[in-house]
């Protein structure tokens, strides 16, 4: 399960670029998470979109409303896994990437913030209950090689 919340100013983001953010932005955790293009894991992740008046953001002590600045603030939460340090940067990048590219701009701003959040296993509750990685591990989505390296990274925390 994955949570990827996108916050920004009121108006900053369309909404056809909202319909493109929300496919991409799954896309930019998906494949790493599970270890490819799985279509049938899409019902795991929920995009969810904040829009924010400019009087209620704030950048360098100066209100948005005083000050021009572009911030979006990208939040992924994801279930403990498989998420050493070259995966998040992947996720990361890509993330920032996928903002540039429906924004149309070669490069993100220095404003636009990702923090990428690993929920402990045994923390993450739905259908009635406390959800575990390892259980998915039995769905077709994770490639083996992929579940292998989950397996040891809740291992090694365990």
């Amino acid at each position: 399960m994955t949570v990827i919340t996108v916050t920004a100013p009121t108006g900053r983001i369309g909404a056809g670029e909202r319909r493109v953010l929300a496919e991409t932005l799954t896309d930019a955790v998906l494949v790493p998470e599970v270890g490819q293009h799985m279509p049938l894991a899409r019902i795991g992740f929920q995009v969810h979109f904040i829009d924010l008046p400019s009087t209620h953001m704030a950048i360098g002590g100066k209100l948005l409303s005083e000050n021009e600045a572009d911030i979006i603030m990208v939040d992924i939460a994801v279930m403990d896994g498989d998420w050493g340090r070259e995966v998040r940067a992947e996720v990361i990048k890509s993330t920032l990437d996928a903002l540039a590219e429906v924004f149309g701009i070669d490069k993100p701003t220095a404003a636009w913030w990702v923090n990428f959040r690993t929920i402990e296993e045994g923390s993450w509750g739905s259908r009635g209950g406390v959800l575990s990685v390892l259980d998915l591990l039995e769905t077709r989505v994770f490639t083996e090689e992929k579940k292998k390296a989950v397996r040891t990274a809740i291992g090694a925390k365990s």
